[in-house]
């Protein structure tokens, strides 16, 4: 078997840690620690994260989208050809270097989706992001950890929280969406996202797109249309 080559290794800004990339042939494997975060051979959960969220906000004209966390570049090249042109997409990342590697070892494998006209890159925070906005966006959607708590940087544990799900809200269009991608169910995450009032749906998906792999699951929390 091809071993695994380590290409980079980069820092998480504010918290202990580095994130790590690995090339074995054409595979590629971002890593934390012992954790897995992504590979390159398993892209259906965070293509499906966009798709089903784009899915339920229809063919708004003038979408406007934001991506918490780039990782390979899955759910934003899903969010490309589920929206129209006219579309809007910010994608919030807190490693610059993660961005460095979608315009470079991971260009093709992203589907180049950063050359596209309609994406914008905003370094930083998407828990700021996502605290300055009130009515900005259409959908949220959002892949920084394993789940909905913050495994990648401890501090994300505030996204998924009564007040972190409140500026969610408060972030989004009436009728919009906030989508979050998980390794795991959590029925305790369920609960809290209805109490921030959302309507909220969970889906099973799987890591390789139909065919076959872990399941995956994904909650859709809408906001209601009025107010």
């Amino acid at each position: 078997m091809i071993p695994w080559t380590l290409l980079d290794t980069i820092p998480i800004p504010g918290e202990a840690g580095t994130l790590r990339l690995f090339r074995r042939g054409s595979e590629f494997a971002i890593r934390l620690g012992d954790n897995e975060l992504m590979n390159s051979r398993l892209s259906g959960s965070e293509e499906a994260l966009a798709t089903l969220a784009c899915g339920r906000i229809g063919a708004r004209a003038g979408a406007h989208v934001l991506i918490g966390g780039l990782g390979m570049g899955f759910t934003l090249r899903a969010a490309l050809a589920a929206l129209g042109p006219d579309a809007a997409i910010t994608v919030a990342e807190l490693v610059p270097g993660v961005v460095a590697w979608a315009r470079g070892p991971l260009a093709e494998v992203s589907g180049r989706g950063l050359d596209d006209s309609r994406v914008a890159i905003r370094e930083g925070d998407v828990a700021e992001a996502i605290r300055t906005a009130r009515g900005a966006y259409d959908a949220i959607l959002l892949d920084v950890d394993n789940g909905p708590d913050g495994l990648t940087r401890p501090s994300n544990d505030r996204l998924y929280h009564a007040v972190g799900l409140s500026a969610a809200r408060n972030a989004l269009r009436p009728g919009g969406v906030l989508a979050v991608w998980s390794a795991a169910p959590d029925a305790a995450f369920t609960r809290r996202l209805a109490q921030a009032g959302f309507a909220v749906e969970t889906v099973t998906v799987r890591a390789r797109a139909g065919r076959g792999g872990a399941r995956h699951t994904i909650w859709l929390a809408a906001r209601s249309g009025r107010g």
